[in-house]
């Protein structure tokens, strides 16, 4: 997905992100290409989930940038997106 989940980037990405939800029962996020993540990409991530949630669908995330990780971690949150932590090998 893209490089900058930012609050420079949310207002472009979200329609994308809910776009996806129409297309399938269950969405894999690949978020191994994102270097910069912000709280306002965070929250876009847990908007998306609660959407797709609320739609009876799933959402997973596959694999997590260092970015990813980091921000999931500082904020307590990997329980909360039910998602193994997977960060590729570099």
């Amino acid at each position: 997905f893209a490089e900058d989940f930012t609050i420079y980037r949310v207002a472009e990405l979200k329609p994308a992100l809910i776009e996806l939800l129409g297309e399938a029962e269950r969405i894999e996020l690949d978020l191994s290409g994102v270097e910069r993540m912000d709280s306002a990409g965070c929250q876009l991530l847990m908007l998306v989930k609660r959407e797709a949630s609320a739609a009876c669908k799933t959402l997973a995330i596959v694999a997590h940038s260092p970015a990813v990780q980091s921000l999931i971690e500082f904020y307590n949150l990997a329980a909360w997106f039910g998602d193994p932590l997977v960060v590729p090998a570099e």
